[in-house]
């Protein structure tokens, strides 16, 4: 796992900026309009938007992968906009996740995708997000079987948004096949996931989606599910949490997606200092 993760065995500096680092605090996605002002300066290119927030933070969790197949020149480029010692997280195409018959085809296309990130130890985890529509059921098991196989030896994390998959059998099967579990903070509906902290494999994983309980299923704009602002007490819940979760696997990655009008970057700030 270590090849793919690009954090030395050091564990000092727990929120820095550098390879000994092991927690990684950083946003879902950074190239949003809404954000010119909030947090980019009005006059700053947008290509230059990623060596901005770079500046700041560790680590992205790149989203527009979630909606096309990312290129590995276009993952290159990203790469030499960061320093040393950030890292990218990168969702999967929906086409892998939100279907069940995904053609083996479009695994190696995104693993080939990858390799300009793990050639410069810049790459940190997959992370598979599965609809409320994946239930847990022997045949959706199987597909999770498929999955881990198709993307080979990549360390992948799953985040699940049905409850119904949180129990010590998912826990045991993503253990055994070498996968971790996406911890996540959302609105306390029913069929959602709880705010648990579990380590699954030798990467953990949170995010953050705000608890914007009346827009989570009702809204007109998808944005409107993450308008969410976070406070300090909020936030504090999860300081043991991910504490423990540093203690039980390699790397940590923690991302604040709660994006409308950068609200995510108040949301990593706030977690980066509680967590120092």
């Amino acid at each position: 796992m270590r090849s793919f993760v690009g954090a030395s065995d050091g564990k000092s500096s727990p929120v820095g900026r550098n390879r000994e680092s092991m927690i990684y605090v950083g946003t879902s996605g950074f190239s949003y309009d809404d954000w010119v002002g909030a947090y980019y300066p009005p006059n700053l290119s947008k290509n230059d938007w990623l060596t901005f927030y770079a500046k700041e933070f560790n680590a992205l969790e790149i989203n527009y992968t979630y909606y096309r197949m990312p290129t590995a020149k276009t993952l290159a480029g990203m790469a030499r906009k960061v320093p040393d010692g950030f890292l990218f997280t990168l969702k999967t195409p929906q086409e892998m996740t939100h279907t069940r018959d995904a053609d083996a085809s479009l695994f190696l296309q995104f693993i080939e995708a990858l390799k300009p990130l793990a050639e410069q130890k810049k790459f940190g985890t997959v992370l598979a997000q599965f609809p409320s529509s994946f239930h847990n059921t022997r045949e959706n098991a199987d597909y999770l079987k498929h999955f881990r196989e198709h993307l080979r030896d990549l360390p992948i994390v799953v985040e699940f948004r049905n409850a119904q998959w949180l129990n010590d059998k998912t826990f045991a099967f993503l253990r055994e096949h070498k996968t971790g579990f996406c911890c996540v903070d959302e609105p306390r509906l029913k069929g959602l996931l709880p705010p648990i902290a579990e380590a699954t494999s030798q990467v953990a994983y949170v995010r953050f989606h705000g608890r914007n309980a009346a827009k989570w299923w009702d809204h007109a704009q998808a944005y409107e599910r993450y308008d969410y602002t976070y406070s300090k007490a909020e936030l504090e819940e999860w300081t043991p949490k991910i504490q423990k979760l540093n203690q039980l696997s390699e790397t940590v990655f923690v991302f604040a997606n709660n994006h409308y009008r950068a609200q995510g970057i108040d949301t990593a700030r706030q977690l980066r200092l509680l967590l120092e």
